[in-house]
């Protein structure tokens, strides 16, 4: 499975979004890499996971919904701290392996209550905190 059969298409052709979630690249769980990133200004906020479901309630409501592996529930940002993610646009990479989320962040997108979740800056030899909590 991938996206690689709709490579060659012209600029403006459109697809069933079943057709290519169908080709999406998924691990053994059905879940697949998002990069969340701030739509106005570029910043990278944070990767979580995403499955079929998760995709199509994202897009239905505008609301971001990732899959957390951890607590093996689906999560919908900000839906405990308030600092909800809506949607701007989603795209998928050329191998169908990631999704990029372009979306509008309100507060923090990391559970730190940093701005983004890559507060860990690697610097010579060293790692550093780059970044405090906004609360």
């Amino acid at each position: 499975m991938s996206l690689k059969a709709f490579e060659t298409l012209p600029q403006g052709s459109e697809l069933e979004l079943d057709r290519v979630l169908s080709n999406l690249k998924k691990d053994d769980a059905g879940l697949i890499a998002a990069i969340a990133q701030q739509h106005d200004t570029g910043e990278v906020l944070m990767l979580a996971y995403m499955n079929e479901a998760s995709i199509r309630e994202t897009l239905e409501t505008g609301q971001v919904c990732y899959w957390s592996r951890s607590r093996q529930t689906y999560w919908r940002k900000g839906e405990s701290s308030g600092n909800r993610q809506t949607l701007v646009s989603m795209s998928f990479d050329c191998d169908g392996d990631c999704i990029l989320l372009k979306v509008e962040q309100k507060g923090p997108a990391c559970h730190t209550n940093r701005r983004n979740c890559f507060f860990f800056e690697a610097k010579d030899n060293k790692v550093i905190v780059n970044s405090k909590p906004m609360v």
